[in-house]
C-alpha cells in the first residue's frame, strides 16, 4: 500500500484507540476486535470480512514503530500538505503512478507491499535515476573529483524490502507452517514459517523483496495467530483447565489430559483444592531454543444435579464434617 493511502485513513479510530496510545493498548484493542469479526467466526458475511481486514491493516501499520511513525508524519501534513504526484504533471498521477512498479496490497493475510525496511516507500531507486546513486552527496556522479564511478552511472542499490501480514493456525504456529504470499501484481512468494512462531512475531524472508541493481530485498512477514479453544499460550508454556470430581480432589486419583502430542495420564493429589496447578515438564510449545511446559489447572466440578443415592451420600459427609468450620479465618482476614 503506497504511503498516499495513509492520509485517507485513520487507523486510530478503526481500532478505536487515542493517538498517544501505547504498543499494549494498540495491540489489546487489536485482539478483541479481531476476535470478534474474524472471518471464522462470521462465515459468509463480507461486512465482517472487510472490517477484519480493515482492522488488521490499521494494526499492521500502528504496531511497527517506523510505520507509525511515517504515519504519524504523513497524516500531520495531510490537511493540504504536500503530496506526491508523477513527473511532468499538475495533478494527475498520484504516489501509487511515481512507484508504479512497486507491490500496492492491503495488510489481510496474503498480501504484502513494498517498504524501505520496516517503514515506508524506498525513495533511493527513484532518486538514484536523477542523481546516480543514494542520498549521500559524493556518492552520486563520479568523474575526475574522485566521487567514484563513470559520469552517469548509477550506483548499485538493493531492491527494496516489503512487508505482508498473514494469518495462521495454532497448529500452524505450533508445529510450523509454510505459507504462499501474493503481490498486487500476481507474484507469488512462498514463505516457511519456524515453529513455536508467536502471535505478533515476524519473519524474514530474505531475496524476497522488491529486485534491485544489487540484489532482491528483503519480505518482512507479521505472523497472526488465531487462538485455540482449549489451549492457552503463555510464551512457551501452554495452560489447561482440567475438571475434577470432589471426590478425585479429596481423595486423590489419576485423570487423562489432552496435550499437543496426545492423553496423557496425570495424578491429582489427594486434598487437592480447587485452581490447584499441575506442571507437566515439557508439554508445551517447542521452538527452536525452548521446550515449555503445559500447566494444568484443576477446576471442581459440583453437579447440578443429584441422584437420591448421591443426596443421601453427600448428606452423611455433611453430618461426618459438621464441626469442620471452613470459613473460621474470615474475619480475621478481612480485617483492615
Amino acid at each position: 500500500m503506497a504511503s498516499q493511502d495513509w492520509l485517507d485513513k485513520d487507523f486510530y479510530a478503526v481500532l478505536g484507540v487515542s493517538k498517544d496510545a501505547s504498543e499494549a493498548d494498540i495491540k489489546k484493542a487489536y485482539r478483541k476486535l479481531a476476535r470478534t469479526h474474524h472471518p471464522d467466526q462470521n462465515p459468509g458475511d463480507a461486512a465482517a470480512e472487510q472490517r477484519f481486514k480493515e482492522i488488521s491493516e490499521a494494526y499492521d501499520v500502528l504496531s511497527d514503530p517506523k510505520d507509525r511513525q511515517e504515519y504519524d508524519a504523513l497524516r500531520a501534513m495531510g490537511g493540504g500538505g504536500a503530496r506526491f504526484t508523477a513527473p511532468g504533471g499538475s495533478g494527475a498521477g498520484g504516489f501509487e503512478d511515481v512507484f508504479g512498479d512497486m507491490f500496492g496490497g492491503g495488510a489481510g493475510p496474503g498480501s504484502f507491499r513494498t517498504s524501505s525496511g520496516a517503514g515506508g516507500p524506498d525513495l533511493s531507486d527513484l532518486f538514484g535515476a536523477f542523481a546516480g546513486g543514494g542520498f549521500g552527496g559524493a556518492q552520486g556522479f563520479g568523474g575526475p573529483q574522485g566521487f567514484g564511478g563513470g559520469y552517469g552511472q548509477p550506483r548499485p542499490t538493493k531492491g527494496a524490502d516489503r512487508t505482508a501480514t498473514t494469518t495462521i493456525s495454532f497448529r500452524g504456529a505450533v508445529e510450523g507452517t509454510t505459507v504462499s504470499l501474493r503481490a498486487a501484481d500476481g507474484e507469488t512468494v512462498e514463505v516457511r514459517i519456524p515453529k513455536g512462531i508467536r502471535d505478533g512475531q515476524k519473519v524474514r524472508a530474505r531475496g524476497k523483496g522488491s529486485p534491485g541493481t544489487a540484489g532482491r530485498g528483503d519480505l518482512m512477514v507479521t505472523v497472526q495467530v488465531r487462538e485455540h479453544p482449549f489451549f492457552q499460550r503463555d510464551g512457551d508454556d501452554l495452560r489447561v483447565q482440567v475438571p475434577v470430581t470432589f471426590d478425585e480432589a479429596a481423595l486423590g486419583a489419576t485423570v487423562e489430559v489432552p496435550t499437543l502430542a496426545g492423553p496423557v495420564k496425570v495424578k491429582v493429589p489427594a486434598g487437592s483444592q480447587p485452581g490447584r496447578v499441575l506442571r507437566l515438564k515439557g508439554r508445551g510449545v517447542a521452538s527452536a531454543k525452548h521446550t515449555g511446559d503445559l500447566l494444568v489447572e484443576l477446576q471442581v466440578a459440583v453437579p447440578a444435579e443429584l441422584s437420591d443415592e448421591a443426596r443421601a451420600a453427600v448428606e452423611a459427609y455433611a453430618a461426618a464434617t459438621a464441626d469442620l468450620d471452613v470459613r473460621k479465618d474470615l474475619a480475621r482476614r478481612a480485617q483492615w
